[in-house]
């Protein structure tokens, strides 16, 4: 159903955030799916995810693959973490439109004192914090959401410092609204994303698929030639490929470059109807029937 992503500086009020949030989702009738994907999710501690830039690069890698894994239209994804990055939340973004959902950022605007005071109130109480070099690398380089942009779009922001974190939250009934309310025809203020060519995922096929599409286009080529040079300048009307397949319609000598050129055409025509949902040819029988057919509207007629 969505993709939610939540960002804002360390020790900002993220991960109490997403649970009211969950909590306010399971309120609704029909209850939703809710899944939250963060880093405690795969064991990782804060300053091991964040040491350095690869093992930063590594983090981001695991939580966009079980993001990508796990969106679908019958749940709701909320990833609590940083997102501190544009270019992430925008990979991201591109996730939800190739699943086809709604999209939406949550950001907890916590200014830096009360983070670091949050933060150093986690170390004392011996649970998770930020070591405070890591803090400190990771405040200088938040990227901040901004509504202009479209993978930051619709833009929720709540102030943990001034407002406190409720499930009762208007921000977060905001929110809510957005991700459970019906969409249909009427419907102005909430965007469901649509998937692109870019984003789709090409149909599956067999693995040897594309080998099977070169070599039977080739066999048709390797007859065509052969037929016209046994009939020693003779006419030519019908060549045929083989016992079970249509007669290729020839009215006139076809070169070897031309044959070629059509030949590369198909092969990259068929590609595009792949890519369009439509199944290309399955087996070498389909591919040269399929070649036949296409040859036979190129040059049957001239």
């Amino acid at each position: 159903m969505a993709l939610v992503v939540i960002c804002g500086q360390p020790c900002s009020g993220k991960s109490t955030i997403a649970r009211c949030l969950v909590c306010a989702l399971e309120a609704v009738e029909p209850k939703p799916k809710v899944r939250i994907i963060d880093e405690s999710s795969f064991h990782l501690g804060r300053n091991q995810s964040y040491a350095d830039m690869t093992a930063e690069k590594n983090l981001r890698g695991i939580l966009r693959s079980e993001v990508d894994r796990s969106l679908s239209k019958d749940n709701i994804i909320i990833v609590d973490s940083l997102n501190n990055i544009k270019g992430y939340r925008y990979e991201l973004w591109c996730l939800a439109r190739a699943a086809g959902i709604r999209y939406c950022v949550l950001y907890c605007d916590t200014g830096e004192n009360y983070c670091k005071e949050w933060n150093n109130k986690r170390g004392e109480n011996e649970e998770s914090s930020y070591d405070p070099k890591i803090f400190d690398d990771l405040v200088s380089r938040f990227e901040r959401p901004d509504r202009r942009n479209r993978w930051d779009c619709p833009l929720f922001e709540l102030v943990p410092s001034r407002e406190g974190i409720e499930q009762s939250s208007p921000v977060i009934a905001d929110a809510v609204s957005y991700l459970t309310r019906k969409v249909d025809s009427r419907t102005r203020d909430i965007r469901v994303l649509q998937p692109t060519i870019a984003t789709q995922n090409v149909r599956a096929t067999e693995a040897n698929s594309l080998y099977e599409l070169d070599k039977a286009t080739q066999e048709v080529i390797n007859a065509i030639v052969e037929a016209q040079s046994q009939a020693l300048g003779g006419s030519l009307n019908k060549v045929s490929i083989g016992q079970h397949y249509p007669t290729v319609n020839i009215e006139r000598r076809v070169g070897l470059p031309e044959l070629k050129s059509l030949r590369r055409t198909f092969i990259k025509l068929t590609g595009q109807t792949s890519l369009s949902g439509r199944p290309p040819p399955s087996d070498a029988e389909s591919a040269k029937r399929m070649f036949v057919d296409y040859l036979n509207r190129e040059i049957g007629t001239s």
